[in-house]
């Protein structure tokens, strides 16, 4: 744009933090080796500071302009399991898409799991698929397309787990606490000489405006308006926390009607939810925490000790 360059990288609905590592990978690809090796980033959500880190690696000065800071992004409080799931309609991918989304999927894996342990909200966990009717999941692009990230997949049966879903299937992945991570990884910003601006733009015009001669647009669904792109559409999630408890160190998906998931994370137990393309208004519905809670409650009522 003019004398700019500038890189897009909003991340995917459904799996923003599960790929950010690897789709910022390849965003900072794009960044050209030139002298002036100065970066203006739009965004502390997850692909922002990923993005900001990456850079800072390869030898860039980067600093990041932002509504709000990352405890206030959608990114902060986003699910966190690991799980390149809702990213694309597999029917419509492209072979070259399709090697890109693997490369992203192995790459963050990968990135991921370097945290583990070292106090960034990343740790291992059980997962549990609860289907009612024998539904293999390496139906699931993913699970079929990447066996080597879920080596552990696995059905079970009856006798080997608590369950009432007459059908279970169970992997071990990542669970990331994203107000963690988030803090974690913006203070590795700063403490590698990172700059963080409060900062609103109002057009594109003021963006271009800037100093930095390159510029990693990182506002996901603002990009709708600060860029005019017409083909972002927002995917809603409702969630409910209930208070932590130490007893849950698994996480189950389904086992009920709607969308069902549950996460326990040490600011309390995520359970989900919906997946509703198109909207983007932020009012909880009563009759989905209702349905939620309910169905939660009964999966837990019915398992046996």
């Amino acid at each position: 744009m003019g004398e700019k360059l500038v890189i897009h990288n909003y991340g995917h609905g459904g799996g923003g933090i599960t790929l950010s590592w690897g789709s910022s990978a390849l965003a900072v690809r794009e960044a050209p080796a030139t002298g002036d090796r100065r970066a203006a980033i739009l965004g502390a959500g997850i692909m922002g500071l990923t993005t900001a880190r990456l850079l800072q690696d390869r030898g860039w000065s980067v600093t990041i302009y932002t509504k709000v800071m990352p405890a206030e992004t959608t990114s902060n409080i986003a699910g966190g399991q690991w799980s390149p799931t809702s990213v694309f309609e597999e029917n419509r991918a492209t072979a070259a898409f399709q090697a890109q989304f693997k490369e992203a999927s192995r790459l963050a894996y990968h990135a991921f799991g370097r945290f583990v342990g070292a106090g960034y909200g990343v740790s291992w966990k059980e997962n549990y698929f609860l289907n009612a009717r024998p539904t293999p999941p390496r139906d699931t692009y993913y699970l079929r397309e990447l066996p080597d990230l879920f080596p552990s997949l696995e059905e079970l049966e009856p006798g080997e787990h608590p369950f009432s879903s007459p059908f279970v299937y169970r992997y071990v992945t990542m669970l990331v606490e994203p107000d963690v991570f988030l803090r974690r990884t913006l203070g590795d910003v700063r403490e590698a000489g990172g700059r963080v601006v409060i900062r609103e733009f109002r057009d594109r015009a003021e963006v271009l405006a800037l100093e930095e001669p390159v510029v990693f647009n990182c506002t996901g669904l603002g990009a709708a308006t600060l860029f005019d792109d017409k083909e972002l559409v927002p995917v809603r999630g409702q969630l409910v926390f209930m208070p932590p408890d130490d007893r849950l160190d698994y996480l189950t998906i389904g086992g009920g009607p709607g969308v069902l998931y549950m996460f326990p994370r040490s600011d309390g137990v995520l359970l989900g939810g919906t997946f509703e393309g198109g909207a983007s208004h932020l009012t909880p519905d009563a009759a989905t925490t209702d349905r939620i809670l309910r169905e939660h409650a009964r999966i837990a009522r019915e398992m046996r000790l």
